[in-house]
């Protein structure tokens, strides 16, 4: 898999757009808990009151606050005297945080004082008389002002003992209260404080989600970019290397195969790149910065539910992972069957009609298709599984953290908002986690294919050009040279070819013949290196043909192929396809050689007429004709015929190998019959059997001391057609 990511270097400054958008979102994610919870806890329980040190204060009620605290200076400091007013000058984070610890303590005793149970508990602890006779006119902080001072030291001390055993946010919310009640009798709109804060909370957090959602977007519009330029890019590699392979490795992958790893294998590194930025960057994000802001902002007594929520994801993935795991590479391997299937079915289906075998290639494809769909299912129920399994563990969660956090907040020790916020946090560190575990059940599909990719593209051919290559010798132009040849296939355990010497020399037709079987076309293929020798020397123009590169050697030679193959396109693209600037006059004249003029000219838009894929709109004669005058129009010094006239009638073969005879006048021509016709007139016959030669000459030295090449010749003509044929 790293080394199919490896291809994202040409995406790398998208990457690092990507990473940094997930980043900014992560960060805008996870500040919008914090709003819901100032909204709930300062905007609606505290009234829009941030901090429990009040913005104004009569100086009649400072004075009596400062009866509770030794600290007058300090707080006093931070406020300016204007007329009866206490204004709080402007102050940084660290000094207010400083004044809310100094404030929050002496607040709370001043509102406890207006409460009726304290108020008895403290005149309990006057004397009758003087409390009697003080509080007949006055208020109970005044009583206590006007105290002895060794009295009213005693009643401090029992009030600080009782806000003392108060918890942070019951002493913060106290002291609120007080502040509330002061700003009422002052005159300020306590209404207008809290919708102010409110409003104001909403649109930044408007602002924050607006923010999230376009990133969200950006990322998710990248990511698709940077997935479809990986496609592309493993679509290239894959397809350049398949055409560097020899046939060896054609036939080890097989074209099935081939076809799927660079459409759907491809297709499911797609799916996960577009997704898996989101995973490997913004999931650790949300989940550790979740983490670590219930830890800090929150009350981290319920941090242990976090715990039990990833457990519960971990042991539902893993148990999903460890049952579908084994099915995703056998889900891969099977396309690659169906699609074999399908192909070998499409591809010979004149054939099966021929058969009545319908129904027997029908119950062939239901098999693979049954196979396949059994499988899908079975991974796609396991899938199916998580989602509501996911979803229970989060609901449950959430149940516990409502259930936990309500005792908490009955007790004092926990706000309502603090408790929306852990929800938040919670299930944004759930969703990070949900979000790994759905990229781990894709990433195993996407592993196999990723690998199925790689053993294509690190796959070496059998055939490639040496560092140091060598070019053709001039004086021996069109000269081929077979020295002690022999062949075997890849994993094969004998010889095809033994010991084959032969020479192929310019302006001489050379043809070789043999039963079926015998290793004509097998001689051919090792010219333009489709194979390469196993023992001997093939020589080209005085080189080695392993020496030369490829394209030169191919450069030099026309092949025309025991099965005419043409491309989609026009007549004029398959005659022109070594060279699409080729001129028509070239192209006509290949086609007059090629004995295809003839029904050329017939078609409705005569050689701009179109050509199905693999020449399925012409007869099979049509096809051979348009393949050799492609050979023809590139005008080799070589040119080499595998049963390529089998399709053509005999007035056609005859006036085709006389035009030809014309056009390879000095051009090495290499031909592999089966019709002994089309070559009695050749220089050179090679007689093939079982991969060794068993008789070289002429037609005529053949006939005479060859039993093998008279045997062939004699099951295709009488012995006067031959001696009539064979004397022209």
């Amino acid at each position: 898999m790293l080394k199919v990511l490896g291809n994202l270097k040409n995406s790398v400054v998208s990457v690092v757009v990507i990473v940094i958008l997930l980043c900014v979102q992560a960060a805008t994610d996870l500040a919008l808990p914090d709003y819901t919870s100032k909204i709930v806890n300062i905007g609606i329980q505290q009234s829009g009151i941030e901090n429990p040190t009040p913005e104004q204060i009569r100086k009649s009620q400072m004075d009596k606050l400062l009866i509770f605290t030794d600290d007058d200076e300090k707080i006093l400091d931070n406020y300016t005297l204007e007329g009866e007013i206490y204004k709080l000058n402007e102050l940084d984070d660290q000094k207010q945080e400083e004044l809310n610890g100094l404030m929050a303590e002496p607040l709370t005793e001043l509102y406890f004082l207006t409460n009726k149970e304290m108020e008895k508990e403290i005149l309990s602890n006057m004397s009758g008389d003087t409390a009697n006779t003080q509080i007949k006119d006055m208020k109970l902080i005044d009583v206590i002002a006007n105290l002895p001072e060794g009295e009213r030291k005693i009643i401090i001390e029992k009030i600080d003992e009782k806000v003392s055993s108060l918890s942070g946010s019951t002493l913060e919310q106290s002291a609120i209260n007080a502040i509330k009640e002061e700003y009422k009798i002052i005159g300020l709109d306590i209404n207008k404080i809290q919708n102010d804060y409110i409003f104001i909370s909403g649109l930044q957090m408007l602002g924050i989600a607006l923010i999230s959602m376009i990133s969200a977007v950006i990322i998710m519009l990248l990511s698709s970019r940077v997935a479809a330029r990986l496609g592309k890019t493993l679509r290239d590699k894959v397809f350049k290397k398949v055409l560097s392979f020899s046939t060896a490795e054609l036939r080890e992958f097989s074209t099935a195969s081939l076809i799927t790893r660079t459409t759907n294998d491809i297709q499911q590194i797609q799916m996960l790149i577009t997704l898996l930025f989101r995973v490997v960057v913004y999931a650790p994000i949300i989940g550790i910065g979740g983490f670590i802001k219930v830890l800090t902002s929150s009350d981290n007594s319920m941090a242990w539910i976090i715990g039990v929520a990833i457990f519960g994801i971990l042991v539902v993935v893993g148990t999903l992972f460890a049952i579908s795991m084994p099915k995703f590479k056998k889900l891969q391997d099977l396309i690659d069957k169906l699609n074999q299937v399908s192909r070998e079915i499409l591809t010979g289906l004149p054939v099966i009609r021929a058969f009545n075998t319908e129904k027997k290639e029908e119950n062939r494809f239901e098999n693979s298709n049954k196979m396949l769909m059994k499988t899908n299912i079975f991974v796609n129920r396991a899938m199916s599984m998580m989602m509501p399994l996911l979803m229970f563990i989060m609901s449950s969660i959430t149940v516990l953290i409502v259930w936990v956090g309500a005792h908490n907040v009955d007790s004092g020790t926990m706000q309502v908002g603090d408790m929306m916020t852990f929800i938040q946090y919670t299930m944004q560190i759930v969703m990070a986690f949900l979000m790994i575990s759905m990229i781990s059940i894709m990433l195993p599909r996407a592993s196999v294919s990723a690998r199925r990719i790689n053993e294509v593209i690190e796959t070496e051919p059998s055939i490639k050009d040496k560092e140091n290559t060598k070019s053709f010798d001039p004086s021996k132009k069109g000269l081929v040279e077979f020295k002690n040849v022999s062949f075997r296939y890849p994993d094969a355990d004998t010889e095809i070819l033994e010991d084959i010497n032969f020479t192929a020399e310019p302006g001489k037709t050379t043809a070789l013949i043999g039963s079926t079987g015998s290793g004509k076309s097998t001689v051919v293929n090792l010219i333009p290196r489709f194979y390469d020798v196993t023992e001997g020397e093939l020589l080209v123009d005085g080189v080695n043909v392993k020496d030369v590169p490829q394209k030169d050697l191919r450069d030099i030679i026309g092949f025309v192929p025991q099965k005419g193959i043409l491309f989609s396109g026009t007549i004029e693209s398959n005659i022109k396809y070594s060279d699409s600037n080729m001129s028509d006059e070239t192209m006509i004249k290949a086609a007059q050689i090629a004995q295809a003029e003839e029904f050329i000219e017939g078609k409705t838009q005569k050689y701009k007429d179109p050509i199905a894929q693999g020449g399925a709109n012409v007869s099979g004669g049509q096809k051979q004709r348009l393949s050799i005058a492609r050979a023809i129009a590139k005008d080799p010094e070589i040119f080499i015929f595998d049963d390529s006239f089998s399709a053509l009638d005999f007035k056609t073969d005859s006036e085709l190998r006389s035009a030809l005879a014309e056009k390879t006048e000095n051009k090495t021509v290499i031909i592999v019959a089966q019709r002994i016709s089309t070559i009695l007139n050749a220089d050179k016959i090679i007689v093939l059997e079982e991969g060794k030669i068993v008789g070289i000459g002429t037609h005529t030295e053949l006939m005479k001391n060859n039993e093998t090449y008279r045997q062939i010749a004699l099951s295709q003509l009488s012995e006067n057609e031959l001696n009539e044929k064979g004397g022209k």
